[in-house]
């Protein structure tokens, strides 16, 4: 996925990981744009495919099985975009990601969105452009908001260096657990 928010939020010349790039995207932009250099990390293999046609350097592995490829530190950023929904043990991601990165950054579709708040009063689970598929045939194995990632951060000692909420590629700041439909936060290890 890139959004330029994101993008914005890794400094010029950082090394990076991009857990589930995908085809490569926002890492491309990160290497022509910005001078970072690193890897991506992506199991499936057509994304894999397009990922060596840009000429990003990736990695092919399930998330599942962790991170302990990667020494401690080991890389300035650690993207990890829409992909803990996906993940059945998010906090040890959570934990593995501000492990092997100085910095993480995290996103992913917000639960507590108020048409999703709608469609659940309606007696309905939510199906919008963020969660886009019905409760029977998601790929998404767990729901968060925006709050409870802030929970989960603090029970997990990670201090949020910037957090918003990204509605139609508009940055959200006011209110971004009622008005954004993805989340993102950028922390690191206290």
């Amino acid at each position: 996925m890139f959004d330029p928010a994101i993008a914005a939020l890794v400094p010029p010349g950082s090394r990076v990981l991009d857990l589930g790039c995908g085809t490569g995207e926002l890492l491309e932009h990160l290497i022509k744009h910005k001078g970072c250099t690193g890897y991506g990390v992506e199991l499936d293999d057509t994304n894999l495919l397009a990922c060596v046609k840009r000429g990003v350097n990736v990695i092919q592995r399930n998330l599942e099985e962790g991170l302990s490829i990667f020494e401690d530190q080991s890389f300035d950023v650690v993207l990890q975009l829409e992909t803990l929904q996906h993940l059945r043990n998010a906090e040890a991601m959570l934990k593995e990601t501000a492990r092997v990165g100085k910095i993480g950054i995290v996103s992913f579709p917000n639960f507590a969105h108020w048409p999703n708040r709608l469609q659940v009063a309606m007696g309905r689970m939510p199906v919008t452009r963020a969660l886009p598929y019905e409760w029977y045939d998601t790929p998404n194995i767990r729901v968060g908001t925006f709050t409870d990632f802030g929970v989960l951060a603090r029970k997990n000692r990670l201090k949020i260096l910037d957090s918003f909420g990204l509605q139609n590629g508009q940055v959200h700041r006011t209110l971004p657990n009622l008005t954004a439909s993805v989340a993102v936060f950028k922390f690191e290890r206290e």
